[in-house]
């Protein structure tokens, strides 16, 4: 990817940071965009920066470029577009992966006993923020035939699993993104579909199992299943495989998940081995197998 320009949203941590570091390992000068700076920080506070992934990025073998900015403001937006148009004039590769909910989800309460205002933001948060990325930073990727866009999401087929109503509406409607960017983009030669990772070990996920990234099968103890976690480079390295895939468009609209972009592509996680998600949770979760009589091996 060595010329090639990315914009990663959401680029402060988790999937994002993972996907913004994979293409700059490919040799993309990377656009690492979000709220969170070393001098100012987001309601999700936390204390990854964009900085720290910019760094990533150059450690890689890339080119990151921080810069904040609010998907949420349009004139954010506006100012990071005529940023990238003046220094590059293009996009070759948008990630859409903003997000921003986690403070505002509620896994536990019935939608009509949560609260609105909250049940609102995530939509706000999770949804109207890829409208108002996607309206803005497009023009950038149709310049020019061959370029991709990916939305990111939280599961690969349309099934409910009680997640609450907000969730379900913003994951479903990212989708459904996914699915119209594969068929509006065609026509410009640019492919547009969805991926989402497994069973994500982000950073707030190894603070929820109380493990690190060098201990993190520890957390199998909190949740058997935990065993199969991946982490945010595995998506990153399946997106950066479409990328640098010349028949990425045969994958238009579809949502992909990095499981089966693993079996397509057969890359492995940092830590060699090759997650499949999928196959646990259809042979595993879902028969109700007792996840401690299985060998993780088989599946990874």
């Amino acid at each position: 990817m060595a010329g090639r320009v990315a914009v990663v949203t959401g680029a402060t941590r988790g999937c994002g940071r993972g996907i913004a570091v994979e293409l700059g390992a490919a040799g993309a000068t990377v656009y690492v965009t979000g709220r969170t700076t070393r001098d100012s920080a987001s309601p999700m506070k936390r204390a990854e920066t964009i900085e720290e992934t910019a760094e990533l990025v150059d450690a890689a073998g890339g080119t990151g470029i921080p810069v904040r900015c609010d998907f949420s403001v349009v004139s954010d937006v506006d100012a990071l577009r005529d940023r990238i148009e003046a220094e590059h004039g293009r996009i070759d590769v948008l990630v859409d992966d903003v997000w921003g909910g986690d403070p505002f989800v509620d896994f536990e309460a019935s939608y009509w006993e949560s609260s609105l205002d909250n049940a609102v933001q995530v939509v706000r948060n999770g949804l109207e923020t890829h409208l108002i990325t996607l309206h803005r930073l497009l023009p950038l990727v149709v310049k020019r035939r061959g370029g991709l866009v990916v939305e990111v999401t939280d599961g690969d087929t349309e099934r409910y699993w009680g997640t609450g109503i907000p969730y379900y509406l913003v994951k479903s409607g990212v989708r459904a993104i996914g699915r119209a960017l594969g068929a509006d983009l065609a026509e410009h030669g640019v492919t547009g579909l969805s991926v989402t990772p497994g069973f994500l070990r982000s950073e707030m996920m190894l603070e929820h199992f109380g493990v690190t990234e060098e201990n993190w099968r520890d957390g199998a103890a909190k949740d058997p299943h935990y065993v199969m976690a991946e982490s945010p480079r595995y998506v990153g390295r399946a997106i950066a495989a479409l990328a640098a895939d010349p028949d990425v468009s045969r994958f238009a609209g579809r949502t992909m998940a990095s499981w089966t972009l693993m079996r397509e592509y057969g890359f492995t996680d940092v830590d060699g081995s090759r997650p499949d998600w999928g196959r646990w949770f259809e042979e595993v979760y879902e028969t109700k197998t007792d996840p401690t009589t299985v060998d993780p091996a088989r599946y990874r």
